[in-house]
């Protein structure tokens, strides 16, 4: 059994500062029994696709006195926006809400705003880069981890065998390579057979996949940014654009068009970190072909991963935790990863075979468990995510659509991300 040290995955945790906060104990209960009689109303605020939808009916079925009302945003971006205004007003709050990781550390600065999540009954649950990540300086763990995004590629194998590409999933993984050359290379060898399918859905996903193997893009560990004279940076943004003027179908994710083009070919491969999984198969219904191979470019890379957090405006704070802590249990992280792709950060999940052994139907029986485990053992690179990393990365990715949408030139854009990433100071 391949068995995953608690280091595999290494974070420098941003500074936060120092905050105190005065909380009635609660222990969170894992067990999912009713604790209460009294009716309670939880509301859950996530984004994308957590895989939480069967589990909220087990809870409730499990604790008949608790209805829970899930409100889901489209995108991270959406929800970061929502958190923000209703904890800036001081009101509004779901009593859970899901945080992303590329903006946990800004919500480090606030974290009296949330309560104290740490319990014997949660006590080394993850992997230790995870609970770090959400501890504040003074040693309050404000969030609760549920995935993490180890990634693969997925690919269309119909459209593949109508290049004239091969199929099979280990002659996928060697035709695109453990490089960035090598994967454009085999879009390149995609196009020249004439299919006039976009070897990848946009410049903004790829980047993705690049920035996060670049240990410090955008700040230093002491919070100086470095972004706009960082030449990694520099680079990767012109060799992301270069292939994208050739293999991109300039479709910016969760877009409607987007969305829409899972539908009609709208592309051949895509990154696909494991909660992407589920992306995929909700808008490609109907659609056969998806595959997924054991590798990605440039060796290995991890896109996202999330928390639940209970914000101080919660109403029901006790009740809310023990349902946060019943999410991120084993036993639900296995549920959601088989439901939707959410690859678990529970040590206990991780190392068991039901994760190892897990395939997915939707993707051609591909064995997704033990892909993603190879992937996640893959990863040698954790970029350091400070204060500003979500705001500069945000201003990066307009960058790159305003390239491929043809707003401004390559040198442009740069241009005009400089000047937005200077305003941040």
């Amino acid at each position: 059994m391949k068995r995953f040290p608690r280091t595999t995955l290494a974070v420098t945790v941003a500074g936060a500062a120092s905050f105190a906060l005065v909380l009635s104990g609660c222990s969170a209960n894992a067990g999912g029994e009713q604790s209460t009689d009294e009716n309670v109303k939880l509301t859950v605020a996530t984004f994308n696709e957590f895989g939480y939808d069967d589990l909220f009916a087990e809870y409730e079925k499990a604790n008949p006195n608790v209805t829970i009302t899930h409100k889901k945003a489209a995108t991270s971006n959406e929800a970061r926006d929502n958190l923000t205004t209703r904890l800036a007003a001081g009101s509004g709050l779901s009593d859970i809400e899901a945080i992303e990781v590329d903006w946990l550390p800004e919500l480090l600065q606030y974290s009296d705003q949330f309560i104290d999540l740490a319990s014997d009954d949660v006590d080394e649950r993850w992997l230790d880069w995870k609970t770090e990540a959400a501890t504040d300086a003074d040693g309050r763990l404000i969030a609760y981890g549920t995935d993490i995004g180890p990634e693969a590629v997925c690919y269309r194998s119909d459209l593949f065998a109508a290049a004239g590409l091969p199929t099979d999933r280990a002659e996928v993984a060697a035709l695109l390579g453990t490089s960035w050359e090598s994967y454009y290379a085999a879009g390149e060898k995609f196009a020249a057979a004439g299919t006039n399918v976009p070897w990848f859905d946009s410049a903004g996903a790829t980047w993705q996949g690049v920035v996060n193997q670049i240990p410090n893009a955008y700040e230093e560990e002491d919070g100086t940014i470095i972004a706009t004279g960082n030449p990694e940076v520099k680079k990767a943004y012109t060799s992301v654009l270069e292939a994208s003027s050739t293999l991109s179908a300039h479709l910016g994710q969760w877009s409607d068009d987007w969305t829409a083009s899972f539908q009609n070919d709208g592309f051949a491969t895509m990154l696909c970190p494991g909660w992407m999984l589920g992306v995929i198969s909700g808008n490609a219904e109907g659609v056969a072909g998806w595959d997924i191979a054991d590798t990605f470019p440039g060796g290995g890379g991890n896109w996202g991963g999330s928390y639940l957090t209970v914000p101080e405006q919660s109403k029901n704070q006790a009740e809310a935790q023990k349902l946060a802590s019943w999410l991120t249990a084993p036993e639900q992280q296995l549920k959601a990863f088989a439901s939707k792709g959410t690859f678990p950060s529970q040590l206990e999940a991780l190392e068991s075979d039901e994760l190892l052994g897990a395939t997915n139907e939707f993707f051609n029986n591909a064995p997704s468990g033990e892909i993603l485990a190879n992937r996640a053992a893959a990863v040698d690179v954790t970029p350091y995510k400070g204060e500003f990393y979500f705001a500069i990365n945000d201003a990066m990715q307009q960058a790159l659509t305003r390239v491929e949408d043809g707003t401004m030139t390559a040198d442009e854009s740069w241009a005009q991300w400089v000047t937005d990433v200077e305003s941040l100071g």
